[in-house]
């Protein structure tokens, strides 16, 4: 057996096997992926591609830019404001070669908060920004989670209005009416952080506790009755105070407490989405730089609850060391909102496209440069092609594009390419055609056209 030991690695015993010809029974057995992570195979990485167009259509509909940041920050970003278990319990940290705990970025929003303080006097506000990217979590995978997932993030930066809630809270109806989830089956739950803080003012709950209570709320669909009242009697609450929160989070007209959330909800009856929005005493969000509104989507029957989530981080911009500036914004997974769409049949027939619509096949060894030639001048035409590779069988390459989902192979014998001609094979139907070669592409443009026509 060879090994590689890697310096400061070999008492961890972090070896690479070059070569196992001593131990065959491991030369049998799999390498499998890690715990919490997916492989994107072609159906799979269709589906992420169709959420991240939908979610660019509508991000750009708003007049939102394209951002993103890098996939490593320092694990003091984190601790500025995301909160304790965020940092503790759920970041991958690792300490580079400098002793520098640095971690695989468990969110977004504090890496924008830095990149606006970095240039807060250069750029133009109100700021819209809009990223895609992956993020890694520590936690146990589960339904609609997992360790390592791509995120949509977008936020409004510069302006502190109910307003600007609105308009966040208006995009994420979009994008759930662009993927054709109805009202009836999706719901953006909005609630406001300052609203909950001065009903607990009256229930005479401590501002140091008050950060806690949040935890508390948001936990509330966690845990059991029994254990919630634990919970909270645990972190310094009396039965008087839980039995106050217990009557607000069943509140649902507490919302007209609120001048901001009046504006809000008379501006999200202005954009038209005012179906997909209601109040809900019990969202809160769990991160500890939420100042204000804050908002998730749940699916009707709270099966998916947090599809995305959100709200307004007025202070996380000073946190990291730039002037406090206003900002509201959201993120949402893909693998929860794929499980939503699976769950109500909202993926569109057409999502998982082949990767070309026509097969160029080669007849022998000799006429395969013609095949090369005919294939790189319908690219040249717009056309996805395939080159079949090698001299085989031309049933056999048949039965490739047929499996491939492509539609229209194309034939260039001896026969067709002395008389300047090509055969055209459907290969959904078996039906066989051969013109001149001058006519190919005027063809296959009115063939794949009328096909895509039908469906």
């Amino acid at each position: 057996m060879t090994l590689i030991q890697s310096g400061k690695f070999t008492n961890t015993k972090f070896f690479i096997h070059l070569d196992n010809r001593d131990n065959q029974d491991n030369m049998s057995s799999k390498i499998i992926s890690i715990k919490g992570t997916r492989d994107y195979y072609p159906e799979e990485m269709a589906v992420r591609s169709y959420i991240y167009q939908k979610a660019r259509l509508v991000s750009e509909s708003f007049g939102y830019q394209e951002i993103d940041g890098p996939f490593l920050e320092s694990i003091d970003l984190y601790a500025a404001k995301s909160g304790e278990e965020l940092v503790k319990e759920q970041s991958f940290v690792f300490e580079d070669r400098g002793g520098d705990l640095i971690a695989l970025r468990p969110e977004l929003t504090p890496s924008i908060a830095r990149m606006v303080s970095q240039r807060q006097n250069q750029l133009v506000y109100p700021l819209r920004w809009w990223s895609w990217g992956p993020f890694w979590r520590y936690e146990r995978p589960q339904k609609g989670r997992t360790r390592e997932f791509f995120q949509w993030n977008i936020d409004l930066i510069g302006v502190d209005s109910p307003e600007a809630d609105a308009e966040m809270v208006a995009i994420a109806a979009n994008f759930l009416i662009e993927l054709g989830l109805s009202s009836g089956q999706v719901k953006v739950l909005v609630n406001n952080r300052q609203l909950m803080d001065s009903e607990m003012q009256d229930l005479d709950i401590p501002g140091d506790l008050r950060l806690n209570v949040f935890r508390l709320i948001d936990r509330r669909d966690k845990l059991s009755p029994d254990g919630w009242v634990s919970y909270g009697k645990d972190m310094g609450l009396t039965s008087q105070q839980i039995s106050g929160l217990e009557i607000l989070l069943g509140d649902f007209e507490l919302w007209r407490k609120s001048n901001d959330l009046i504006r809000f909800f008379q501006v999200i009856e202005s954009l038209g989405v005012s179906e997909y929005v209601q109040f809900a005493p019990h969202i809160i969000r769990g991160l500890d730089y939420y100042t204000g509104t804050v908002f998730e989507v749940w699916d009707e029957d709270g099966e998916f609850r947090a599809i995305l989530g959100g709200g307004r981080y007025d202070s996380l911009v000073e946190a990291v060391g730039g002037k406090p500036l206003p900002a509201v914004g959201f993120a949402m997974g893909d693998l929860i909102i794929s499980l939503v769409l699976k769950k109500f049949n909202r993926f569109p027939k057409s999502i998982s496209q082949p990767a070309a619509q026509i097969l160029v096949t080669v007849f022998d060894h000799t006429t395969m440069t013609n095949s090369y030639k005919m294939a790189s001048s319908l690219r040249r035409a717009g056309f996805n092609v395939v080159s079949y590779p090698i001299h085989d069988k031309l049933s056999k390459q048949f039965r490739f594009g047929d499996r491939m989902g492509i539609e229209l192979a194309l034939i260039l014998g001896p026969d067709e390419i002395e008389n300047k001609q090509i055969s055209i094979k459907d290969l959904r139907t078996g039906e066989q055609t051969t013109i001149l070669e001058m006519d190919v592409i005027k063809f296959i443009s009115e063939r794949i056209g009328e096909k895509n026509k039908i469906s």
